[in-house]
């Protein structure tokens, strides 16, 4: 006879909560797969995940057993460790969760039901313009399916299985509410997350996930997904001698690919191997690409075993011991400096931080060039938190801030930090790299908050973006046929050329992204171009008309061999 769960208390909710965790995690590159842009940096259940397990590991610190105190510490740990906009969703979610059980010791099937609809409610409300076909339709019916069914039964597994039904309903709808995922053949992978969310919150009430087997990561396997840099105030104690494994290493891996595949891959003989190397490995891959991030002494072992599976497209090593040395070195110098020098902001800057958000050491330098005083490294390839943007913000010195996303998947976690930072801050709500540095140029040191956002938002529309990658899947988008390793140009975010030849494709992109009016074409070349690419490019451009002015620029991004502006 299966056992009837009129309470959750502080035990279950904890379950709930680690499974989320966990399943998320071992669903993440499902989830990044439903991209509908086949581009190589869909990041949804990258995002999810990260954001999960950060609240994972709050409410496993949270030591009330009052379920209101753990709920309130789940919606902290995801709105500080929220990336992308489908992790601030989902705090969101929660945020109305937590709110709603606020004080509570235990949950009852209708406590549990009125807080799903406070998540769906707060979840509307976080997004200037509610999209229907989004994990914001499957909360909503979710939760309208949880207070449905406490009308029927106070046992909370059965209204806990009207949810995920309801859930998994509206997530196979969500083609049919938005065309560009029917176009693709593909559900809302925001959706698709928050349904494997409520899937294991079901599964852990109803005894189908093992306690033995709850995820809860360990601080070296966190430090394996949220970069090091973000833990620089712990590390300062860390005497160098002590790190065991003293290379941080990360591969990329196109699987099949090169000359010394001589092994099909399987997921468990790649990590079993890796597994002996060293620790704080992460394994994380795809049909096509498979990710490696191992702490280890033998940084040339795991590259060569990398490569008996398919070629390196990125290879990363460095030395922790020295860092380390280097982090104590400046640890002592800035602690000295603290007792006679206060942080202050660059003294022409008239009290702002203008903080920037990008990948690629020359596109960074670039902005600083323009007076941004800090960047944030993220942006195509990884999104920052609102925990890294808010560090940012408040480490700076300065008495407001100005925040350049440069990608609208950061925008809401951008408008989050700005909730919680230390000092005003506006968002100038840039979606490109070539955006943002157009706003720069309208930036007044001397003008206010509210005016300085207001004059670079202005700028936005006056410059058109084109951006080069390869695509990671063969699909139709808007009537154009791709193929999988084939060149997309996208123009202001839409995919308007592919072609299986590199310049061919961004050729064509610039083409038709030139009009009359048009002036200034600005090329920057990313880690997967040269400049004699970026040189044969501009003869090419400037073959169609002899009167732009053509600029090159080494950004050094990932992902994107050319960034192209057209103002």
């Amino acid at each position: 006879m299966k056992l009837k769960i009129t309470k959750i208390t502080n035990l279950e909710f904890g379950k709930m909560v680690q499974a989320a965790s966990q399943k998320l995690n071992q669903r993440a590159e499902f989830i990044n797969s439903l991209n509908v842009f086949p581009v190589p940096d869909g990041d949804t259940g990258t995002n999810m995940s990260l954001s999960m397990a950060s609240g994972a590991k709050y409410e496993r610190d949270e030591t009330s057993t009052k379920v209101g105190d753990l709920a309130s510490a789940l919606a902290k740990g995801l709105l500080m460790g929220a990336r992308g906009n489908s992790g601030v969703i989902l705090s969101q979610i929660f945020r109305g969760f937590s709110k709603n059980v606020a004080g509570k010791e235990v949950l009852d099937a209708n406590d549990l039901a009125e807080a799903f609809a406070a998540g769906a409610q707060t979840a509307y409300k976080a997004v200037m313009k509610p999209t229907e076909g989004t994990i914001l339709t499957v909360i909503r019916k979710a939760a309208g399916a949880g207070k449905d069914a406490v009308k029927q039964s106070d046992d909370i597994c059965v209204v806990m299985t009207a949810v995920v039904t309801a859930a998994e309903a509206a997530l196979k709808s969500t083609p049919d509410l938005l065309p560009v995922l029917k176009q693709v053949g593909v559900v809302d992978s925001g959706g698709q997350g928050l349904t494997f969310v409520l899937e294991a919150f079901s599964d852990a009430l109803s005894g189908k996930v093992d306690e033995s087997t709850d995820y809860k990561p360990d601080d070296a396997e966190m430090d394996s997904m949220i970069d090091a840099a973000h833990h620089q105030s712990v590390q300062g104690k860390l005497d160098p001698n002590d790190i065991k494994y003293g290379y941080c290493t990360e591969i990329m891996v196109r699987i099949g690919d090169g000359k010394l595949v001589d092994q099909k891959f399987d997921y468990d003989t790649f990590y079993d191997y890796l597994a002996k190397l060293g620790d704080s490995l992460l394994v994380i891959n795809d049909d096509e690409i498979v990710k490696v991030h191992v702490h280890t002494e033998h940084p040339g072992d795991v590259m060569t075993w990398g490569q008996r599976f398919g070629a390196l497209i990125k290879v990363k090593v460095d030395n922790m011991r020295l860092q380390q040395e280097t982090i104590m070195e400046h640890d002592e110098t800035e602690q000295a400096a603290a007792v006679t020098t206060p942080v202050e902001p660059k003294p022409d800057m008239h009290g702002y931080a203008i903080v920037s958000i990008s990948s690629g050491n020359g596109i960074g330098k670039l902005f600083q060039g323009l007076g941004v005083t800090d960047i944030i490294a993220g942006g195509q390839t990884m999104n920052p938190s609102t925990a890294d943007i808010v560090k940012a913000v408040n480490a700076s010195g300065a008495d407001k801030a100005l925040v350049l996303p440069n990608n609208k998947n950061i925008f809401l976690a951008a408008e989050q930090a700005a909730e919680v930072a230390d000092i005003p801050v506006k968002i100038v709500h840039s979606k490109t790299i070539s955006q943002g540095m157009t706003a720069m140029l309208a930036f007044n040191p001397e003008a206010d908050l509210a005016d300085n956002q207001a004059e670079m938002e202005d700028t936005l529309d006056t410059v058109v973006s084109g951006q080069v990658t390869h695509a990671v899947r063969d699909t139709t988008i808007d009537g154009l046929e791709i193929h999988k390793d084939d060149f997309m140009g996208l123009v202001d975010g839409k995919i308007v050329v592919t072609d299986a030849d590199r310049q061919t494709t961004t050729v064509e992109m610039v083409k038709q992204m030139l009009d009359e009016d048009s002036e200034l074409v600005t090329i920057f070349y990313g880690a997967d171009a040269t400049k004699a690419d970026a040189d044969k490019l501009a003869s090419a451009v400037e073959a169609l008309d002899d009167e732009l002015e053509i600029e090159i620029h080494e950004g050094d991004q990932p992902v994107y061999p050319f960034l192209i502006s057209v103002e």
